[in-house]
């Protein structure tokens, strides 16, 4: 825990805490049960109900930091898609800073209402699905995206994705990611980072990944530390090929091959972390087991 504070110190703030926005019967049973990590270990999360009209303008102020983060990408969510296809059937995790003690630039930069105790300062949607112990990543975002780099909380989309996966004791995450996409560089490091699609016309943007990983938390401080991934290494082998991200061919062969039911094919964390966006990606596979 020293160590993440070093690197996100707001995280020990008093005016900061992690919310669950989620219906009663969705609660989560034993929260934070099945993985060790004592990040959020301790922490009460502040809870706010869709179903509930009082809690409505707390909606409003997750809508406003999704549709500001997403809009000029023409990637925002309908309320009815928020509602029907995420809250409803799954919940919404992140981090709200005490209304009363927000800064002049949080003011300037969020929509927030003086009769609410809480404002969020970040999103995360996740969704169960009919796979055993499998949830969707449905959405991610924070305020940071709206703010100069010299506000922001360092870490805070990082860190609002794994309290959700921690909260909910969450053993697979299947999630989707646009390959020139920044975010990329994030998701990748909750666990090893499978490849489902490389090429997804079904979405609205057809270089879309779509991947799945095995939550591992032994990787998480790696996000902010950036040292090799040892267990990876350990556990993965370069299969000899490499993915273009910038190539359509590329994506189309490597789905093709997919499809054929080769692999599986998985995406280093450390070189997604080291390069940029355009540039070719190794693609490893499993090292075959001994004995």
């Amino acid at each position: 825990m020293q160590e993440l504070i070093l690197k996100a110190p707001w995280i020990k703030s008093q005016d900061i805490r992690p919310y669950v926005y989620v219906r009663k019967e969705n609660h989560i049973t034993n929260p934070g049960q099945r993985h060790h990590l004592d990040w959020f270990q301790g922490i009460e999360p502040i809870y706010k109900n869709p179903l509930d009209l009082g809690d409505l303008e707390f909606a409003e102020q997750i809508y406003f930091i999704e549709e500001s983060a997403f809009g000029p990408a023409n990637l925002a969510m309908p309320r009815w898609v928020f509602y029907d296809c995420a809250v409803v059937p799954g919940f919404v995790a992140g981090f709200a800073h005490r209304t009363a003690t927000l800064p002049p630039f949080l003011r300037k930069t969020l929509r927030q209402s003086p009769d609410l105790d809480w404002t969020p300062l970040s999103l995360f949607i996740i969704i169960p699905t009919m796979a055993r112990g499998e949830w969707v990543a449905h959405n991610l975002c924070s305020v940071n995206s709206l703010l100069p780099v010299s506000n922001q909380f360092y870490g805070l989309g990082f860190l609002s994705k794994a309290f959700g996966l921690w909260y909910a004791n969450v053993e697979t995450c299947v999630g989707m990611t646009q390959w020139a996409s920044p975010a990329r560089k994030l998701h990748s490091h909750y666990g090893p980072m499978e490849i489902l699609t490389s090429y997804t016309p079904v979405h609205s943007h057809a270089e879309t990944l779509t991947y799945r990983l095995k939550v591992n938390v032994n990787s998480w401080m790696l996000f902010f530390t950036r040292e090799p991934d040892l267990e990876f290494l350990e556990t993965y082998r370069l299969s000899g090929m490499t993915v273009d991200p910038k190539d359509r061919n590329s994506l189309l062969l490597l789905q093709k091959k997919l499809e054929n039911g080769d692999g599986p094919y998985f995406l280093s964390s450390a070189q997604i972390a080291a390069q940029s966006l355009t540039e070719p990606l190794a693609i490893y596979t499993p090292k075959q087991s001994k004995g």
